[in-house]
C-alpha cells in the first residue's frame, strides 16, 4: 500500500467517530463500562480535546455526564504509560472546565469538580487480559507519590470480555468490524471495502460507516499507516540494541585480550563482524 493512498486529513480514528459523534451509542458504551442503566443521551456534553486547539495534545473521547468526566481512549498497541497520557488530558479538560464555569481557583471557596474517570479501550493484536488497571504510581522511581492516576483498560478485541460486548451492541460491531478487517484481503484498502460491505444489515453502526465511507476508509488506513511505522520503529530500535549490545561484549573481550577465535565461539559473530567492530572501536584484534 502507497502512502499516496492516505488522506492524512483523517485524523479521528473510526473509535471516536462512532462513539465521539453519536450521544445513544456514547451512552450505551458508558452504561455497559459502568454497569448503569441512564437512558438520556442529552445528558452527555462532549469536550474532547481537539488538535486544533491545543497544538500536539489531543484525545479520543471526553465528555461531561452529570457529575462525572469521562476520558476514554482506544489503543491499538499496549501502552503502559497511558495514566500520563490521562494526566496531561486531564490537567487541559479541568483548565478549560474552570474557566467556562468561572471558577476562582485561589478563592476560599472550594470548586467542586466532576469526578475523572479514565478508560483505555485495546484492541491491539498482542495478547492482553480481558482488563487492568494501570497506575501513575508505577512510574515514579521512589517515595509514596501524592499524585495518582488510575486508567482501567478493557480488552474490546473480538471474542473478549462478552458481557461487555453485549451490553454495548454497537462497541460488539466495531469490534467485529476490525477484526473482519485484520482477516480480510492483505491490501488493506480491500480489507476494508471487504469489512464495511460484509457487515450484517442488522448491525446499527453500518448505515452510518456506509454513509461516510470515504472517511472511515482514510481512517483505517491511517491507523494501519500508524501501526506499520510503529512496528518498523520497534524493530528498528531491537536491532540496534542488538549492535549496542554485540559492541559492548566484543570490546569487553578485545580489552581482556582474548583471541579471535575464542570470540567467535562465545558472541556466534563473523571474524569480519568482529574485526569491524574493532575497527570502529580503535581496538586491536588478537
Amino acid at each position: 500500500m502507497s502512502k499516496q493512498k492516505i488522506n492524512k486529513q483523517h485524523k479521528d480514528r473510526v473509535f471516536k467517530f462512532i462513539f465521539g459523534r453519536n450521544k445513544a451509542w456514547t451512552l450505551s458504551l458508558y452504561n455497559a463500562v459502568n454497569g448503569s442503566n441512564y437512558t438520556d443521551p442529552g445528558a452527555i456534553e462532549f469536550n474532547t480535546i481537539e488538535d486544533i486547539i491545543y497544538i500536539g495534545m489531543h484525545n479520543d473521547v471526553s465528555f461531561l455526564f452529570y457529575c462525572f468526566m469521562q476520558m476514554w481512549e482506544q489503543q491499538s498497541s499496549f501502552n503502559p504509560n497511558m495514566p500520563i497520557r490521562f494526566l496531561l488530558h486531564a490537567a487541559q479538560l479541568y483548565d478549560k472546565y474552570m474557566f467556562d464555569h468561572n471558577c476562582y481557583r485561589y478563592g476560599k471557596k472550594l470548586i467542586k469538580l466532576p469526578c475523572p474517570k479514565c478508560v483505555c479501550f485495546y484492541n491491539g493484536t498482542e495478547e492482553q487480559p480481558e482488563g487492568m488497571i494501570l497506575s501513575l504510581s508505577d512510574a515514579f522511581i521512589k517515595g509514596e507519590p501524592d499524585i495518582e492516576v488510575k486508567v482501567r483498560m478493557l480488552n474490546i478485541n473480538y471474542g473478549k470480555n462478552k458481557a461487555l460486548m453485549k451490553a454495548c451492541k454497537p462497541l460488539s460491531e466495531y469490534s467485529w468490524l476490525v477484526e473482519a478487517i485484520r482477516q480480510g484481503d492483505k491490501d488493506i484498502e480491500k480489507a476494508v471495502d471487504g469489512a464495511l460491505d460484509g457487515m450484517p444489515d442488522n448491525f446499527e453502526i453500518k448505515k452510518f460507516l456506509l454513509m461516510h465511507r470515504a472517511e472511515v476508509k482514510g481512517m483505517f488506513l491511517t491507523e494501519y499507516d500508524e501501526e506499520k511505522i510503529l512496528a518498523q520503529e520497534r524493530q528498528e530500535g531491537l536491532e540496534e540494541g542488538i549492535v549496542k549490545t554485540n559492541e559492548r561484549v566484543v570490546a569487553n573481550m578485545l580489552k581482556k585480550a582474548l583471541p579471535l577465535q575464542l570470540i567467535e565461539e562465545i558472541t556466534q559473530l563473523s571474524e569480519d563482524v568482529i574485526r569491524g567492530i574493532a575497527l570502529n572501536l580503535g581496538l586491536v584484534v588478537r
